[in-house]
């Protein structure tokens, strides 16, 4: 093929994209829900990867197959505003995933290192509540990244082709430019862990109108126990939040850590139910680790708690409005763990570059390298050349479920931990717990998955 013929082409290819994707934002513009046909029919001629066409077309047929699937994606298009139409929905399903993956995946074969899907970043550590067994509590209260290298690291994010960000912290919303930086970054979905005390009228109003911003809220079950942990009127100030931004037209979501003691009240139908009913779309589940602050044990999952949720979340997702993902059950769909720089990493707000939320170690800090050093580290190559840590995609975590790996990378990388106590699930009476629970589990996730 002549050089000329090669870039008429790819001139042909970007006129055909640009047209197909002013269609759809017509269409995302006018009667989203009676266009959903031809939504999808835009998506696939968008498709650079047979898998994700692959996956529209799964998606079209659980439209479907299951009303309450179909119900949520038309309360999507029908309910948010038009602002987060065309921003957070476009550039997450867009940007990220149909023009952000090819080019990750192209980029990892050429740079011979794994670029990932997103990064979980804590712009500041500063938070308004002290939750009980908070997995960042442990974490210095003082750090802050500064504006000018969260928007570097953005560019550089862009680079490589990743257009989703996660902010945790702290919290998040204390952040004095994080409109600003949405704002500045309005190609990018940016995704934001809560407790949600700080969002009034005036951020739900900011919220619609950057329209990149998806607010996760954290609870712990219903008001009772979610005060206990979280503080008087939490549960409540969390309410008025979601409510607020329903009626605005924001797509949010929760987030849940199930521990020995919430698991059966936050996968019960009255509890998902309310929070669809209060405009959630998503949610996320976090097992409970012992990290952060005043670590517990006793509050991790038995293995058979673990197996009741390996069977109501798909049971949720395929019957309710709402999208479940379990990151620790759902390891079949990730092909074992996430972290480590496979599909994210954990930026905090020190600029502490860790291979994950929960594993609080790092040999490399952002504010001394760039976003291609850390992803050429030498702890997540350690990390990547051992996923999936078992072939068992039931047991893809090497905290809970093979943690005799965690300590093997930390021997070979000489890795430190980013605060006092940090280590102590590498050693002592915590890694002998995680030895005997990992063992447990191992032999429930062998029958689930002969089943």
């Amino acid at each position: 093929m002549s050089k000329k013929f090669g870039t008429s082409l790819e001139f042909a290819k970007r006129y055909v994209s640009e047209k197909t994707l002013q269609q759809l934002l017509n269409y995302l513009s006018k009667d989203p829900v009676n266009n959903l046909d031809r939504i999808f029919t835009l998506g696939k001629i968008l498709a650079r990867r047979e898998e994700h066409k692959q996956a529209i077309l799964t998606v079209e047929r659980n439209l479907n197959n299951y009303p309450a699937i179909r119900q949520l994606v038309e309360s999507l298009l029908r309910d948010t505003h038009p602002n987060v139409r065309q921003r957070l929905l476009f550039n997450f399903f867009i940007n990220s995933i149909i023009f952000g993956i090819p080019k990750q995946l192209q980029l990892s074969e050429t740079l011979g290192f794994k670029v990932p899907h997103t990064i979980l970043v804590d712009p500041t550590s500063n938070c308004n509540l002290r939750c009980e067994g908070c997995w960042a509590g442990a974490y210095a209260k003082h750090d802050e990244l500064e504006y000018e290298r969260l928007d570097r690291l953005f560019n550089e994010a862009k680079e490589l082709g990743i257009y989703w960000i996660v902010m945790s912290g702290g919290e998040p919303f204390m952040y004095p430019y994080l409109f600003d930086l949405a704002a500045k970054h309005n190609d990018m979905a940016f995704m934001i862990y809560t407790n949600g005390t700080r969002i009034d009228e005036k951020t739900a109003d900011k919220i619609i109108e950057v329209g990149n911003i998806s607010p996760a809220f954290s609870l712990e079950g219903w008001e009772e126990r979610t005060d206990r942990r979280r503080g008087t009127g939490v549960f409540k100030k969390v309410i008025n939040a979601m409510e607020m931004l329903r009626e605005r037209g924001a797509v949010f979501g929760i987030s849940l850590t199930a521990t020995r003691e919430n698991v059966e009240e936050i996968m019960s139908d009255e509890f998902i139910d309310y929070m669809i009913d209060k405009g959630a779309k998503y949610g996320w589940i976090f097992h409970y680790i012992p990290i952060g602050r005043n670590p517990n044990t006793d509050l991790m999952l038995t293995p058979e708690q673990r197996a009741y949720l390996a069977k109501v979340v798909p049971n949720i997702r395929r019957n309710k409005p709402i999208f479940l993902a379990d990151f620790w059950n759902d390891g079949e769909f990730t092909q074992g763990c996430i972290a480590g720089g496979k599909y994210y990493f954990h930026i905090t707000a020190s600029g502490a570059v860790e291979p994950c939320a929960f594993v609080h170690i790092s040999t490399h800090n952002i504010n001394e390298c760039s976003l291609k050093d850390v992803l050429n580290s030498p702890l997540f190559k350690a990390y990547q050349k051992r996923q999936p840590f078992n072939n068992n995609h039931l047991r893809p975590c090497p905290i809970i479920d093979v943690p005799s790996a965690l300590r093997e990378i930390v021997t070979e990388t000489g890795a430190k931990p980013t605060h006092p106590g940090a280590d102590d699930i590498l050693k002592g009476e915590v890694s002998e717990y995680l030895d005997r629970l990992s063992e447990a589990w191992a032999e429930v996730a062998a029958e689930i998955k002969e089943r």
